[in-house]
């Protein structure tokens, strides 16, 4: 019996089946195809525990969510002691947590100028996109072909055509897709001088972590200067430190119109995301504030959460440590690499953001099973499933870190005999339907 207070479960198989019954059954049958049955228990840290006992290095973090480790003992104390004064709270009023992170925020991103809160990602993608029609008073959003911000309307647009034409929200009038690195596609899309905006994670997760060309994000920049439309910086993976700075897109000497950050925003214990808005982009704040309504938006115990998350992302030794991972990652992997050049082709890397490339169509997906079953959770990507999405926290100690490496090397190896023919996993060739791991 597995007991967990206001709830209880006979066993892990019972989990599953009510998982199919009564949440989403496919999602939960296709990691039981592709041989992960992970039901998550216990967590603290950089592990995670199985229901059945395994424990897995989280090298996935859920996109980021987890920067600080699960249930960091910091956040964990700053909501125990928010709890003795705050709630939810009511969206409708000025309120003093909400007031505080709006300005802590945008100490990080000083050329912005205001602040507006979502519960999800995809909500901040909403008001960040909804924000730069009402600024230009143009409909049309351009981003990248295999791009992914979020489910919700609008941001599910911007995305791949799997899900938005499963909800019949494509629009190929309104939302141009163009593919990523290519200068000449985004200026032919934006000469029409009828684009909002510009979205665009700053290197994009769920297409496996493709680096920039050198000067394309400053391009693009240069291009929505020159006709009018607006830059939304997507950071919801790249900000909060992970590549060695606060914002990924300030690396390119960028300030984009609107920043959007989520996932490790509140240190995965309290939903909370937040669009970061230029003057331009926040006009209608002026005219009028109740344009968007969220009632869980800037929730004061997820501000609570984000203050200190802030606060322990911003000291310098947490840079210095991403700096320090970033380093041990990089040797590492080089040295892995050169024992499988012809399976390990490619490392994609800016500080602990980190997509591994190998030679196969699905690829990663061997790789990630067998990272599985050799003590390390870590995960392909949705729209390039050749790519692992491997992710080091930002206080993943060295000894750790060598651990990790030393079961990827395993890893690595294994799958390369199953893909090409051997072993076990090539009779259980993963399916070619992906989840969506935008995490």
């Amino acid at each position: 019996m597995y007991d967990y207070g206001t709830f209880s479960f006979e066993s892990k198989a019972q989990v599953l089946e009510r998982a199919k019954t009564f949440w989403n059954p496919d999602k939960t049958q296709f990691w039981t195809d592709v041989g992960v049955d992970l039901v998550i228990d216990r967590r603290e840290g950089y592990f995670l525990w199985d229901m059945s006992g395994r424990r897995l290095i989280d090298m996935h973090l859920n996109g980021g969510t987890f920067n600080l480790g699960h249930r960091n003992p910091e956040i964990r104390q700053a909501l125990i002691e928010g709890m003795e004064y705050f709630d939810v709270g009511n969206h409708h009023f000025p309120s003093v947590a909400r007031t505080a992170l709006a300005e802590k925020l945008i100490e990080t991103a000083p050329w912005l100028s205001k602040v507006a809160f979502g519960s999800g990602g995809g909500e901040a993608i909403d008001i960040a996109l909804k924000s730069a029609r009402h600024a230009t008073q143009r409909r049309k959003i351009v981003s990248i072909v295999k791009a992914y911000h979020g489910h919700t309307g609008l941001a599910v647009a911007t995305g791949d055509d799997r899900f938005a034409k499963l909800f019949l929200v494509d629009r190929p009038d309104e939302f141009i897709h163009v593919p990523f690195g290519d200068v000449g596609a985004m200026e032919q899309a934006l000469s029409g001088r009828d684009v909002a905006a510009v979205i665009m994670e700053t290197i994009p997760a769920t297409y496996g972590f493709p680096l920039p060309p050198t000067g394309y994000l400053e391009a693009v920049k240069d291009l929505t200067v020159r006709y009018g439309a607006l830059y939304i910086a997507d950071e919801v993976q790249t900000g909060l430190m992970r590549t060695g700075e606060m914002w990924g897109i300030t690396k390119h000497g960028i300030e984009p119109d609107i920043l959007v950050t989520g996932k490790g925003l509140s240190g995965g214990m309290y939903p909370i995301t937040a669009a970061i808005l230029g003057e331009r982009a926040a006009q209608w704040l002026d005219q009028d504030g109740f344009a968007h309504i969220s009632t869980f938006g800037g929730a004061e115990l997820g501000c609570v959460a984000a203050i200190k998350t802030l606060e322990i992302t911003r000291r310098p030794e947490v840079r210095s440590m991403v700096h320090d991972i970033a380093e041990i990652f990089s040797t590492g992997l080089r040295r892995i690499q050169s024992d499988y050049p012809d399976w390990f082709i490619g490392i994609r890397q800016n500080g602990v953001v980190i997509g591994l490339e190998f030679d196969h169509p699905e690829g990663a997906k061997f790789v990630m099973r067998e990272l599985y079953e050799n003590g390390v959770w870590a995960i392909f990507s949705t729209l390039d499933p050749r790519v692992l999405q491997f992710k080091p926290g930002l206080l993943l100690s060295r000894d750790i870190c060598d651990d990790v490496l030393d079961r990827l090397q395993v890893a690595v190896g294994r799958a390369r005999t199953a893909a090409v023919g051997g072993g076990r996993q090539a009779q259980r060739e993963p399916t070619s339907r992906g989840a969506t791991t935008d995490g």
